[in-house]
């Protein structure tokens, strides 16, 4: 007999809170890939274009953890129309000895928002400066919520320029956000205003084509860019990226989706370049930022890594806390 534990998406909040042990975690998940044997392969997509739907699918093994996680993750972009949130999806965990169930976490997505979020704060801590007291949010929504608030908690910010095509929905992010977190914030009149005097700047938006373009670097910069997930996203402008010190989460899926894949179809960056990995940053294996007037991009596609890390985190502090449903399940021989 088998012992499955049932997670739902309100357990898992009060579990896997957005904080500091969340981001560490991510962070020895970025480290893993850069010092471990972890096996980690390509991303499975279907996309169901009549729907305007697209499930992706992530896995990761990582040596240093007991167990891992398979992630589905479904969008699909016609649901609020019905009254659904857009995004929902699940994780299975397994025993990395046995292959067993050991859990099913129903998060709705929750828990790879956090991961995601924690990614960019992983992001920040090793590559922006020290000193970053202006922030630029590009997007409105929860991730970019959910970034500014991870940001927070390894920078120091005074004051936040959040721009959206939409601009209620970035006053309305403004006012919520100077609110609930104690920092200024105000909506920017067009993504130049938002990026003129940033520190840090967060691109979380589902753009086809890029916002930020080579204009809008200045000395000092960082960048963390988390939209482009997919082949068809683009927030940031080849020539921008060739002209930054252009770090990734995984190389062999920025070529293949995120915002390199573009500067390399317009040979703004070479195919055989060499490019850092964030992990190897962490390791100190490769170079991050190098001054205060280095310009930084992280160029974040989420990795099956992250999945299992931030999975691995919620199934020990469910059995710490004896939460969530234990189903039992027989096993015929």
């Amino acid at each position: 007999m088998t012992s499955i534990t049932l997670l739902g998406e309100a357990q898992l909040r009060e579990l896997v809170p957005l904080d500091l042990a969340a981001i560490d975690q991510v962070e020895a998940a970025f480290l893993a890939l850069a010092t471990e044997d972890v096996a980690m392969p390509p991303i499975l997509r279907l996309d169901l274009p009549a729907q305007n739907g697209e499930v992706d699918v992530k896995t990761a093994y990582l040596p240093r953890f007991d167990s891992f996680a398979i992630k589905v993750s479904p969008g699909f972009f016609n649901n609020p129309a019905l009254g659904l949130p857009s995004l929902n999806g699940l994780m299975l965990v397994l025993s990395a000895k046995t292959g067993l169930t050991e859990a099913v976490l129903l998060d709705n997505g929750y828990l790879t928002a956090v991961r995601t979020a924690a990614a960019g704060a992983v992001a920040a801590r090793w590559l922006a400066k020290q000193h970053t007291p202006q922030v630029a949010v590009l997007g409105a929504g929860e991730q970019a919520r959910l970034q500014l608030q991870a940001l927070m908690l390894v920078r120091r910010v005074e004051h936040v320029r959040v721009w959206a095509r939409n601009r209620s929905n970035a006053e309305r992010f403004a006012e919520e956000m100077t609110a609930t977190l104690g920092v200024r914030c105000e909506a920017a009149r067009d993504v130049a205003h938002a990026l003129a005097e940033a520190d840090v700047a967060i691109t979380t938006t589902p753009s086809r084509t890029p916002l930020i373009e080579a204009a809008h670097l200045h000395a000092g910069l960082h960048i963390t860019a988390m939209g482009s997930d997919a082949e068809h996203k683009n927030e940031i402008a080849p020539a921008a990226l060739a002209a930054a010190r252009y770090i990734c989460d995984r190389v062999q899926q920025t070529r293949v989706l995120g915002e390199l894949h573009h500067a390399l179809n317009a040979r703004a960056i070479k195919a055989d370049a060499s490019i850092a990995e964030l992990g190897e940053v962490i390791a100190g294996k490769a170079v991050g930022r190098t001054s205060d007037t280095d310009v930084t991009i992280c160029d974040l596609t989420g990795t099956g890594a992250q999945d299992t890390a931030i999975a691995a985190l919620a199934l020990q502090r469910a059995r710490a806390a004896n939460a969530g449903t234990v189903f039992r399940n027989d096993i015929e021989r």
